[in-house]
Parts: C-alpha cells; structure tokens; sequence
C-alpha cells in the first residue's frame, strides 16, 4: 500500500517552511518526538542542524531509518548499538 505524501508547514528556528513527506514518515517522526519529550518542529530543526547536504525532506527520511534501524539493532544484539545507525544516527539520535 502506498503512503500518501503529505505536504506540512514547520517552523524552523522561526522560519516556517514546508516539508513533503509519506504519512508513514510524519507519524515515525511524531512519534519519536513524543518520546524524546520534544516538539516536532525541535526534532527537525535537530536534523535540520545536522544533516550534510541534500534536501530537507530526505535528511528526515534517513533520520526515521536511522532511528528504526538502532532499534532493531538494539533488538537483535540486546543492547545499544549506534553502529546499525551509522554516524547520523549517533550525532542526531542521542541516547534513546
């Protein structure tokens, strides 16, 4: 089943901007915020801070699987393991 994309104002350290993203990739990305305790406009300016060229919306994308694929290493492995994010997951994940 395909993932609609859905088009979102965001402010960014007070400037509003407009992200596309698949609603799969919005409610991952809510649902990480809300279990860091922060807002979603903070976690994306997080990685808007962080991310190394490219677009706004794909930097996004890469932090959600980055995300998900710590945690399924942390599963696999029974422990934290940043490894399984690469170098973008350890600088903008932090400690889970």
């Amino acid at each position: 089943m395909k993932s609609p994309v859905v088009k979102r104002s965001i402010v960014i350290a007070g400037h509003k901007t407009s992200v596309s993203l698949e609603d799969a990739f919005w409610k991952c990305l809510k649902e990480i915020a809300g279990s860091r305790e922060l807002t979603l406009s903070d976690l994306v300016a997080s990685i808007d801070t962080e991310r190394h060229g490219g677009n706004l919306s794909s930097a996004i994308r890469l932090f959600v699987l980055d995300h998900y694929r710590a945690q399924l290493g942390d599963h696999l492995t029974g422990g934290p393991s940043r490894q399984a994010g690469g170098a973008h997951a350890s600088s903008v994940l932090g400690a889970d």
